[in-house]
């Protein structure tokens, strides 16, 4: 096990969005009895077959780097955590369904993430546009996960989902949304572990197998994210 080739996975959001609870659930399969608040940053490892079924099938550890959720424009702050968006081959963008603020900040996080090697103030926008050519040399793939389905009315649901599908095309990623106390959300077979699974495929593709290094995988051809698309009320 110890031989194992490994790719190491960002999981970046807010605070409360259920990050950690996410990565155990996806590394240990159990929920998390009693999450608490991450202090810097906390790894785990999920051991993920490559191409499972296939000739080229080879098993990889998956490093989740689940890092502390503050949100802070100052560069004190970006600067702490810089530390932890190096060699980074993947990033997992978590969002709360229930809390519109913490989808908008995907953006910022992203941005934060993708630009590690400044330290800008704050987030950088251009008439209310999130410019893309600041992080396009920056190819990683990328997964948007939505966490507490379940605190979502059922009569509400589709217009939560219908509101935030906006994210998976701007990010030009694919979308699992899931409530992290009920395992059967990854349950064998399912879309969510589908989906999971070609993600990870992706980013060990990227990082082992890629023939085009400059090859743009992460984010859509638009030149800007349009921050008046963000449907919020």
């Amino acid at each position: 096990m110890a031989s194992l080739d490994r790719v190491k996975v960002l999981v970046l959001g807010d605070s409360g969005v259920g990050k950690s609870s996410l990565v155990h659930l996806l590394c240990q399969n159990q929920v998390l009895g009693n999450p608490s608040w991450t202090v810097g940053c906390s790894v785990d490892v999920r051991v993920h077959d490559y191409k499972e079924g296939t000739p080229e099938e080879k098993t990889f550890y998956i490093e989740l780097w689940d890092v502390g959720g503050s949100v802070g424009n100052a560069s004190s702050v970006k600067s702490t955590r810089s530390v932890f968006y190096n060699s980074v081959n993947g990033i997992i963008l978590v969002h709360e369904l229930t809390n519109k603020k913490s989808s908008q900040n995907l953006y910022r996080w992203s941005l934060e993430a993708l630009n590690k090697d400044s330290s800008p103030t704050g987030v950088i926008v251009t008439n209310g546009d999130y410019d893309r050519e600041q992080f396009a040399e920056n190819p990683l793939p990328l997964l948007v996960i939505g966490t507490k389905f379940d605190q979502i009315p059922e009569n509400k649901r589709n217009d939560v989902l219908k509101r935030t599908a906006f994210l998976s095309e701007d990010f030009n990623a694919e979308e699992i949304n899931l409530d992290c106390t009920n395992p059967r959300f990854f349950a064998a077979g399912s879309s969510n572990a589908v989906k999971l699974s070609r993600f990870f495929d992706k980013v060990i593709e990227k990082r082992y197998f890629s023939k085009d290094p400059n090859q743009m995988t992460g984010f859509s051809e638009r030149k800007r994210f349009n921050f008046k698309s963000l449907h919020y009320d």
